[in-house]
């Protein structure tokens, strides 16, 4: 049996699937300080509210990215440990093999 990315594994060596990345959308409200214009604000608050948006869009992002990465390489442990455990396996099922030929031949 071949294995390759896109099987899903189950059974006594464990459980897995493909790894993915997921999209989640956020929890930002959509156009920020920008949306509506106001006659009473200044160029420079307006500028200075623009960029802590901005910050704040990017700390949340840089957040989602790390969790995501985090999922991601939980995953793909996980998975190592499923054909590690598969290989071992495979391997044990080889040699016996390997012991009952030798037996017929002699």
């Amino acid at each position: 049996m071949a294995v390759t990315g896109d099987e899903t594994e189950t059974g006594s060596t464990g459980d897995f699937t493909a790894c993915q990345m997921h999209i989640p959308s956020s929890n930002l409200p959509y156009g920020g300080a920008g949306a509506s214009a106001h006659g009473s604000k200044s160029s420079g608050e307006d500028t200075v509210k623009k960029r802590e948006y901005r910050l704040m869009k990017n700390r949340e992002a840089a957040r989602q990215c790390r969790r995501k990465k985090k999922e991601y390489v939980k995953c793909l442990e996980n998975r190592v440990a499923v054909l590690e455990n598969q290989n071992k396996t495979l391997i044990e099922e080889l040699r016996a093999l390997k012991d009952i030929y030798r037996h017929k031949i002699q």
